[in-house]
């Protein structure tokens, strides 16, 4: 699927979904923003997440009092209508993208149609790894290779310390060719193909990955993928695509 096909059927089906709940032609205001480091995840033991390091940014959007956030390289401050929003371009504009999926976060969880749209924070993210670990022991019990696509520091250690063999693909520079908790972090781009296609039996990729648009190399695969994280949070629910995320326990 190509980024252009993703991206039309995720607007399609999101418009289909305010249409059903008649506030499609609504004229609400939505606010986004950018949160620092500690308004993102709060005061962590573990420095080494990349929000800190200032690759990533947060934004968060908010609509009918409900939140919505997404990490993006390419943050944006909005206010305005959720007409606005719907008629970004979200293949060419990385800047309309992270807050579109920001502000579609809010508005799916409004609706009940998603949970965990608000990352976990401050001892959340060590916790959501345990929670990741004994949910893939119970539903994935004979996969062993696993691919985690995006360096998530407390994931990635707790992986690493378990009975699974975890490989790490990232794209951030600074964390390429680094050993990490006793992995090679890898290239996502030059190590790819050898790593999701013909090493991991299961891969854990990173939602955010719908920010940057890389997403659409974690689709139709022959092996299985599992989403985690807030950011494809409603995406997830309307592009039937299978997500693991414990950020509504801790947030």
């Amino acid at each position: 699927m190509t980024a252009e096909a993703f991206y039309c059927t995720l607007k399609q089906r999101f418009k289909q979904t305010l249409t059903a709940h008649q506030i499609g032609n609504e004229s609400v205001r939505v606010v986004c923003r950018a949160l620092s480091p500690e308004q993102a995840i709060g005061s962590t033991k573990r420095r080494d997440f990349p929000i800190l390091a200032g690759k990533d940014i947060m934004i968060q959007a908010e609509f009918r009092g409900c939140l919505g956030q997404a990490f993006t390289e390419a943050p944006l401050e909005f206010q305005g209508r959720l007409a606005d929003v719907l008629a970004m371009d979200l293949v060419g504009d990385p800047h309309a993208r992270g807050l579109y999926i920001a502000v579609l976060n809010a508005v799916m969880c409004s609706l009940g149609k998603c949970c965990g749209t608000v990352h976990c924070r401050t001892e959340g993210p060590e916790l959501c790894a345990r929670d990741m670990l004994a949910w893939l022991r119970e539903h994935y019990p004979e996969e062993r290779k696993l691919a985690l696509v995006g360096y998530q520091p407390a994931l990635l250690e707790t992986l690493a310390g378990s009975e699974y063999q975890v490989r790490v693909l990232d794209l951030n520079p600074a964390n390429i060719g680094a050993v990490r908790y006793g992995v090679l972090v890898e290239d996502g781009t030059k190590d790819y193909e050898q790593v999701v296609k013909h090493y991991a039996d299961l891969v854990l990729c990173t939602g955010s990955t719908i920010c940057n648009g890389s997403i659409v190399n974690f689709l139709e695969l022959g092996t299985q993928v599992l989403f985690y994280g807030t950011s494809i949070s409603g995406s997830a629910a309307l592009m039937g695509l299978k997500r693991v995320c414990f950020a509504d326990r801790y947030a």
